[in-house]
């Protein structure tokens, strides 16, 4: 039987070798890990529900398959999904109580191309409301927390994903990133995430719509998400267009470090002018130039690539797709303030306006584009803060305030859902914001690249990996 601890300590590419060789069985780690998710879960609010029967019939026809000769990427490795996408027979209520007990009827693609890759899809994570918020504290259940200092979010709005890594449940878990909603639970949870470029992952059967969000996963490694990638990466039927998958894979590019780089280093805050930037966060941003500069990369400064106001544009987009989710007229009352916020200003946006929202999106993109053209890569931090307080920026009361504070939060990450370019989260500071007797939190740095640069982002985080490899929470 696999032990807690050794089951923990083990990496999705340690898990899948392991499995392949026959000197694991996939229901065995099923088992530790759905015993786990029991265990650690609730008090991070990291699952909506748990799926035992469904994680070990994954985990049966992965041993049969890995008997009949068969050799899988992701051999054994439990994978919940987010609660955003559907999962055959299991609840489906994306974090509303509007959506209170509804079941889904069918699979969303990705998971089926999880489970050829070998997953056992062990339960449905947690998220806010339809994903809107970048705190997950939904009223479906507990808010999802950091393993660090359960005080404190895990972020959203993939925060259950990223609470059941950190926590040692699952190794690797499915998340989704429409305007950082990978890379913020990836910063305040101390894990890495990669947010791809648009088209780099097939949307499957779900309209792409203004190409802001993407779905990726959360992982405790820089080589654990590249084995995700290999396996997600690429077009899939009825894709009009993709992004350049990289020559080789992208398990393989974490074993090239790049040559040297110019790095702009970037710590205004962007689309919130005012945003107050921690010292904690400089830090990071600032100790992470440092070991760039050790490995051989030249750092700049880096502009501010365009003014705040233009922002406005990724804000009306927002707000008509939180219009867009299809709800009875009846359902309206249970949503949360703020999504019946950001669906009424959806619902006031003319054609005209949104036309020119999108039209004003491909311009700044432009834009970003001539105004970082010099630079192979983007540092900045990936918050402007360190977790926050459970609950400090949520605000019922006045929504408007809550979608601000957000942006606050949040200074830089939705440039990329914005581009389309890739960005990685990782986590190489930490710091006890409350003094020294204080919890030490996790602090992520941000290193944006080039369209479809992936495989440079990859090879750069696997180097700093390993100069730096970071630690995990003290789960007592």
């Amino acid at each position: 039987m696999l032990d807690a601890d050794t089951y923990s300590s083990l990496s999705a590419l340690d898990i899948a070798r392991e499995v392949n060789a026959g000197q694991l069985s996939a229901v065995e780690v099923a088992a530790a890990a759905l015993e786990l998710a029991e265990q650690r879960g609730p008090g991070y609010g990291a699952f909506s529900c748990l799926a035992p029967d469904h994680g070990m019939a994954d985990a049966r026809r992965t041993d049969a398959r890995i008997a009949a000769g068969e050799r899988l990427s992701l051999a054994g490795v439990p994978c919940p999904i987010k609660d955003l996408n559907q999962v055959a027979g299991l609840p489906w209520e994306a974090g509303s109580a509007a959506l209170r007990g509804n079941r889904a009827s069918v699979d969303d693609p990705i998971v089926g191309w999880f489970a050829d890759a070998g997953t056992s899809m062990v339960g449905k994570t947690a998220t806010p409301e339809f994903g809107l918020p970048c705190y997950t504290e939904p009223d479906t259940g507990a808010p999802a927390v950091t393993p660090w200092d359960p005080t404190r979010s895990a972020g959203g709005s993939s925060g259950g994903a990223a609470a059941a890594v950190a926590a040692g449940i699952v190794p690797i878990a499915h998340g989704s990133d429409g305007g950082g909603s990978i890379r913020i639970p990836a910063s305040v949870c101390g894990l890495v995430g990669l947010k791809v470029s648009r088209g780099l992952i097939s949307s499957g059967n779900r309209p792409p719509g203004p190409g802001l969000g993407i779905d990726g996963v959360l992982t405790r490694t820089v080589r654990d998400t590249a084995l995700a990638l290999d396996v997600l990466a690429g077009p899939r039927p009825g894709d009009t267009y993709w992004a350049p998958t990289a020559s080789g894979g992208y398990l393989t590019a974490c074993e090239r470090a790049p040559e040297r780089l110019r790095i702009g280093l970037l710590t205004a805050p962007v689309i919130a002018a005012d945003a107050e930037v921690h010292p904690a966060c400089l830090d990071a941003a600032n100790r992470a130039a440092t070991l760039l500069e050790g490995l051989g990369h030249e750092i700049v400064e880096c502009p501010v690539p365009f003014p705040d106001s233009q922002w406005q544009a990724f804000a009306s987009v927002w707000a008509v797709g939180a219009l867009s989710i299809p709800l009875p007229p009846e359902a309206e009352a249970a949503l949360t303030p703020l999504t019946r916020w950001l669906r009424e200003a959806g619902r006031t946006s003319t054609a005209l306006e949104y036309a020119q929202a999108l039209a004003a999106i491909q311009l700044l993109t432009l834009q970003v584009a001539e105004a970082w053209a010099d630079y192979d890569i983007v540092l900045t931090p990936t918050l402007a803060q360190p977790p926050a307080p459970t609950g400090s920026l949520r605000d019922d009361a006045d929504p408007a305030a809550d979608f601000a504070a957000q942006t606050r939060f949040t200074p830089w990450t939705s440039i990329y859902n914005l581009t389309g370019r890739p960005a990685i989260s990782l986590p190489l500071h930490t710091a006890r914001v409350d003094g020294p007797e204080s919890p030490e939190l996790p602090i992520g740095v941000m290193l944006g690249g080039k369209f479809g640069a992936e495989d440079t982002l990859l090879g750069l985080a696997a180097a700093l990996e390993q100069v730096a490899p970071w630690g995990r929470p003290n789960l007592g």
